[in-house]
Formats: structure tokens, C-alpha cells, sequence
């Protein structure tokens, strides 16, 4: 797909996109005793050099959410609002056909979109157990789609709380 703009599109995502999906922990540090809060998360990422960032400011304009970020030499458009990602990005990329292996990843990512957003709201403990599960298995299936596969960090965490159910 060749935009208004003038440039491709759907080469620059096919290319450069990452549909990301994490279990996270995070910690409050500014509140007493320091509470520990697991999560699961979701975003949208397109990362290139520096010196491209007129490219990533079509994208955000195109796409009509998100942030860019600059750091070093990289500049990152990315959306991680789980409304936006549910009401945008998805829908975005079920019309604009992705091709070979993000198609697959694209599939299993919006599946996991779907749970989080369904849960928007409730502490994970409340979660439905096969809610849980799911995600799981879908970061699991999603390691296969990725060029270099990183160990999650609290996965095992997840597969424990899942059990607690």
C-alpha cells in the first residue's frame, strides 16, 4: 500500500513493526512497603535510525496515536494504550494485510490483545484461569515469529499465578 505520502507503508511495517507482548513486573517505589504488581501488556513498535524520524511522524499521523521516542541513534513510534491498540491497531492491520511471518505473529498478538483489553481494569488475581493460560501459550507461540527470541524475564511468575486459581 502506497499512501498520500508517498512512501511504502506497508514495506516500512513488514520490515520494522513488532507486535510485543510482555508480563510484567512492576514496583511502586514511592508507595510504603513498595508494592509488587504483575501485568500483562501489549504494544505496537516501529524502530528506526535517528536520522528516519520524518518516516515514523507519517506513521503516527497515518495511524492517529502513539508516541515517538528518541534515544542514542534510534527513534520508536510506538502504542501501548490497550484501547488504542484494540480500536486502532488491530483494526488497522485486519484491513492492511501484513505478509509472511508478521501476518502469523499479527494472528496470535491480536488474540492476546483481546484477553488483556476483556480484562481492562481487574487485578490479575481475578482473571479467569484460562485467560491466564492462554496468554501463556500465545507468548510461547509468539517466540517462534521472533528473528531473536529473548527469555521473558516473569513468565514463570504467570504460569504460578495461574495456578493459584
Amino acid at each position: 500500500m502506497t499512501t498520500k505520502n508517498s512512501f511504502d507503508f506497508s514495506n516500512l511495517i513488514n520490515n520494522n513493526c513488532c507486535f510485543d507482548l510482555q508480563f510484567r513486573k512492576d514496583t511502586r517505589r514511592e508507595r510504603l512497603n513498595s508494592p509488587t504488581y504483575y501485568r500483562w501488556k501489549t504494544q505496537f513498535v516501529i524502530t528506526l535510525p535517528k536520522e528516519k524520524l520524518k518516516l515514523l511522524k507519517k506513521v503516527k499521523k497515518i495511524i492517529n496515536c502513539g508516541r515517538i521516542y528518541i534515544a542514542k541513534n534510534q527513534a520508536r513510534f510506538s502504542v501501548q494504550k490497550i484501547e488504542d491498540i484494540s480500536d486502532v491497531i488491530v483494526p488497522f492491520f485486519k484491513k492492511n494485510k501484513l505478509i509472511g511471518k508478521d501476518k502469523k505473529y499479527f494472528e496470535l498478538w491480536q488474540k492476546a490483545v483481546y484477553i488483556i483489553y476483556s480484562n481492562k481494569g481487574k487485578y490479575i488475581a481475578k482473571w479467569q484461569k484460562n485467560n491466564l493460560l492462554s496468554l501463556i501459550q500465545i507468548h510461547k507461540s509468539i517466540s517462534k515469529y521472533k528473528d531473536k527470541p529473548r527469555q521473558a524475564k516473569w513468565i514463570d511468575m504467570a504460569k504460578s499465578m495461574s495456578k493459584k486459581l
